[in-house]
């Protein structure tokens, strides 16, 4: 494509999925040219240490958004052309980007076709999300002109500041906390094909790992901090934090104990090892993408509380 100069790319809508999407938004600023991240307000912290990436918030509602879009192409033009990446497969973000004058790739989906100018069907062979978004990436800038390389790199990759580090400190050390403590994740926000993602036994692996002298916290949002206490009454409650604060704490930990949800994405952005719990969703498509997380369980089984202390007493040997 002649004289293209920015992309605009609609990040997914949850958590977990714009973790999975970041391969995707760093090998789109690989190509040299400007991108704009289009997504909820709260994606912005995830990203913001992706050098030169701009942000655009998103509301989710199609008219809003398409005018956020134009007045940001108003307020910072360009003497080369635009286009935009639907990285969701939704017909309202293709939509709010055609009528902002935008012409798009994307996944055939949703009976957006008409919307779209370059559309892709998915691949035959069952990719991990992470794959699936990089693979339309690469499909939409080899139309571009431009080549990405070949493959997503293997594990995700993001920082946190020395500001954030420090606010979770703090955290720790009002709840009187000293050391690296494990940190358990009972909730998950809803359902997966009317089950629920939620392991049933943080309880008890809470009590044992206490009765073995390790401090278990946790720090669910404010609207989960109910049923974080009654699914772990006993872990350390701190307080709900920033997404990028939250990050910062998970890197403090020696151990995050999980859900297949959004919080298993966030600790794959660190260094930190992950037990992963599985029961009810599919690892293959949403797994964690980082070699530290340790998936317990299977599709349609959950782990018994006996298997997941032992794989957290082997990695907390080897810290």
């Amino acid at each position: 494509m002649k004289n293209l100069e920015r992309v605009y790319i609609r990040l997914p809508n949850w958590i977990g999925d714009v973790c999975m999407s970041m391969p995707s938004i760093q090998a789109a600023l690989s190509s040299g040219l400007t991108v704009v991240a289009c997504g909820k307000p709260w994606a912005h912290a995830l990203l913001a240490d992706l050098p030169g990436l701009q942000f655009l918030p998103m509301s989710g509602r199609w008219r809003e958004d398409r005018r956020r879009i134009k007045a940001h192409r108003a307020s910072h033009p360009c003497t080369g052309a635009s286009v935009g990446l639907l990285l969701p497969d939704s017909l309202t973000s293709a939509l709010a980007f055609r009528l902002a004058g935008l012409p798009c790739a994307g996944y055939r989906d949703d009976g957006r076709s008409l919307l779209l100018r370059w559309g892709f069907s998915k691949p035959s062979q069952a990719l991990h999300a992470v794959q699936s978004w990089y693979w339309l990436t690469r499909a939409a800038f080899a139309q571009w002109g431009v080549t990405l390389p070949a493959e997503p790199a293997d594990t995700l990759q993001a920082q946190s500041s020395a500001a954030d580090m420090e606010q979770a400190r703090t955290a720790l050390a009002q709840a009187g906390i000293t050391g690296t403590p494990v940190l358990v994740a009972p909730t998950a926000t809803g359902e997966h094909k009317g089950k629920n993602k939620v392991w049933p036994h943080f309880d008890s692996l809470t009590h044992q790992l206490q009765t073995q002298g390790y401090t278990v916290v946790m720090s669910p949002p404010s609207h989960e901090v109910a049923q974080a206490q009654a699914n772990a009454p006993t872990a350390t409650l701190l307080p709900p934090l920033s997404l990028a604060v939250f990050v910062a704490l998970l890197r403090q930990c020696s151990l995050v104990v999980c859900n297949d949800s959004g919080v298993a994405h966030l600790s794959a952005l660190t260094e930190t090892p992950q037990i992963t719990l599985i029961g009810v969703t599919d690892p293959a498509r949403t797994r964690p993408w980082t070699p530290r997380a340790h998936l317990l369980g299977t599709f349609g089984h959950w782990p018994s509380v006996q298997d997941v202390l032992d794989t957290a007493h082997s990695l907390l040997r080897n810290e």
